[in-house]
């Protein structure tokens, strides 16, 4: 149960008999409506908020300790329990555990963060201006006929941290436990691919540094002009050197391909990119890993074109909830 000043009870009283919702005051004092409810609970049956009596341990921190604690914490989401111990004002004997209790009690449970793109002030305006551009816009008369595509590389051998191993005892370094990782992870495979909401292009394998010209001529003319043969095509591409360099403009303007323009540092307004992590996923759960390279770029050709259609039109149809989400969160990271 999170826990509230004396001041803090007294303030949900006078709301919570002012009228207020219970949900709402527990928003406001970032607690559980579980806490708000026991709170009215309480003074309906002793005509008080506050502590009942109790046996056991005495509390080794104030309700000023708590504060101090849940306000350095909500200012720097990364500090860990024991910097806060050291930095506990006044005389106190505190364990890192008994922090960690403090912090649950205030909501703050430590996660793994999420991973997103550096965004300075111009990229967050930018993305503002292109979701309100394209909020209008709806699957049905625009998206479809966008082309999604990107790069993307994958290793031959991934070790995100996630993967466990059962042992017994003193096992740890046993031959049969240790997840042996090649250094960089065994090198892997650059990959080319667009999304439409009525198919997909080949999986195109990318060798070596991608260059403009390489670009042009190994994936735009054999590979993305025969998709964008429709009049009413739109093609998407992020803002890598090579898809901006002047040749890869100059080729696009020459051939009459209207180009969706794309805010940078926007993975999460491209759905392939989901697309990517479902495709690392079906490799990964193959019976047979693949051994080197070439066995890599054939799993992923293979789980590539296996992946239902429906389920690539699912990603697409999300466009207006992504614009939304982005201009919401004011040109910051999103759930996508």
């Amino acid at each position: 149960m999170a826990r509230l000043s004396r001041e803090d009870r007294q303030i949900a009283l006078g709301r919570l008999q002012a009228g207020q919702s219970q949900s709402a005051i527990a928003r406001h004092f970032h607690v559980s409506q579980s806490t708000i409810s026991r709170l009215w609970f309480r003074f309906q049956a002793t005509g008080s908020v506050a502590d009942l009596p109790r046996a056991g341990r005495p509390r080794v921190t104030t309700a000023a300790h708590d504060r101090f604690i849940r306000l350095r914490h909500l200012r720097n989401r990364f500090l860990s329990a024991s910097s806060s111990v050291q930095a506990l004002p006044g005389p106190h004997r505190l364990s890192d555990q008994t922090m960690r209790n403090r912090l649950h009690e205030a909501g703050l449970r430590a996660r793994r963060p999420h991973r997103g793109a550096v965004l300075t002030r111009r990229h967050r305006q930018n993305r503002v201006q292109w979701g309100n551009q394209h909020l209008r816009w709806t699957v049905r008369n625009h998206w479809r006929h966008v082309w999604f595509s990107d790069e993307s590389y994958f290793l031959l051998q991934r070790h995100d941290g996630r993967r466990r191993v059962y042992r017994r005892v003193n096992e740890r370094y046993a031959p049969n436990c240790v997840d042996e990782a090649p250094v960089h992870g065994g090198g892997g495979v650059m990959v080319w691919g667009a999304i439409n909401t009525a198919g997909r292009s080949t999986l195109v394998h990318v060798q070596g540094r991608i260059t403009a010209q390489r670009y042009v001529e190994e994936i735009l003319r054999p590979h993305a002009l025969p998709l964008l043969a429709d009049q009413d095509a739109i093609f998407q591409q992020d803002n890598a050197r090579p898809h901006t360099a002047r040749l890869t403009t100059q080729f696009l303007t020459d051939h009459h391909v209207q180009v969706l323009p794309w805010p940078s540092m926007s993975p999460d307004m491209n759905p392939i990119e989901h697309l990517w992590d479902e495709l690392d996923r079906r490799v990964r759960r193959r019976e047979e890993a693949p051994a080197n390279h070439r066995d890599l770029l054939q799993a992923l050709q293979e789980e590539w074109d296996t992946i239902p259609q429906q389920d690539i039109r699912h990603l697409i149809q999300s466009m207006p909830r992504r614009c939304r989400a982005v201009v919401a969160a004011q040109g910051s990271h999103t759930p996508y």
